[in-house]
């Protein structure tokens, strides 16, 4: 019986609706869930700045998949066609360096090692 009362005073975390089924249920139905969620991640300061790096980040995680063949585990670019294609080299998610004392600039999965006169080792992390 105390269940149904727990269920009955529960309500959505997006419209107030009282809610029915589960009884660890949060939302009327996916538009409430959808719209709470848009809400509290346009509530940070810093929304758009954040959008709009994670944006670049994925725009040269792309750019690299794209010259990457599949069948391939490497492949070489120069600078001037990575920027062409839009590649922003100020931003990656993180830094890889070798025994050897080599830098690998990924963009998540893909990164790419600087080479002499400006070309660039295109590479993929191998799942593990």
């Amino acid at each position: 019986m105390t269940v149904l009362t727990a269920e009955k005073n529960k309500t959505c975390l997006a419209c107030g609706k009282v809610l029915k089924g589960r009884v660890d249920k949060k939302f009327c139905d996916d538009y409430c869930r959808n719209n709470y969620n848009n809400q509290q991640k346009a509530k940070g300061a810093h929304s758009n700045y954040v959008r709009n790096i994670n944006n670049t980040l994925l725009k040269n995680r792309r750019i690299l998949e794209e010259i990457l063949p599949d069948a391939e585990e490497t492949a070489k670019a120069n600078k001037d066609k990575l920027q062409r294609m839009g590649f922003h080299f100020k931003y990656f998610t993180h830094l890889y360096n070798t025994k050897t004392g080599k830098t690998y600039f990924y963009c998540y999965d893909y990164g790419y090692l600087p080479l002499e006169n400006e070309w660039f080792l295109i590479v993929k992390r191998k799942e593990e």
